[in-house]
């Protein structure tokens, strides 16, 4: 399993987000996009989904932008992979009565790898990724004083 650059570009946005949720500043497309390296366009359309997944929330005007909908501690990277990746669909009847026993045993222990995979993501917030990037920043600070 890889990570998508359309979630590793959302998971990017929404840390720039999480910085500023304290100050209930908006940050404009161009502003993240900077920051982060993300094509405008791109970051565009994933700030949408994102928008319509209840995961950001946008403010018109002069001064608008993006915000986090929620705080930064409430949004688990299993909802935001879910709202940009699409949720794994109910498998068909025709893919529930495998062919074989072989493709039975590789179905069930793929549908392992994916709940193992959603734990893990369901556990990690966002507050807990600006958390480790910061400690991660601090270590190399120390490492050249």
């Amino acid at each position: 399993m890889e990570l998508s650059c359309k979630s590793e570009y959302a998971l990017l946005a929404l840390l720039e987000l999480a910085d500023q949720y304290q100050t209930g500043e908006p940050l404009q497309i161009r502003q993240i996009a900077a920051q982060q390296n993300i094509p405008d366009r791109y970051l565009e359309q994933l700030l949408a989904s994102l928008r319509r997944g209840g995961l950001v929330r946008s403010q018109r005007g002069a001064k608008g932008g993006y915000l986090l909908a929620r705080e930064p501690w409430k949004i688990t990277l299993l909802e935001v992979v879910s709202c940009i990746e699409g949720l794994e669909g109910a498998a068909s009847e025709e893919d529930a009565t495998s062919k074989t026993v072989e493709s039975a045993v590789v179905r069930e222990m793929w549908q392992e790898a994916v709940a193992a995979s959603h734990a893990v993501l369901q556990n990690y917030s966002i507050q807990d990724l600006c958390e480790q990037r910061n400690a991660k920043q601090q270590l190399d600070i120390m490492y050249y004083i």
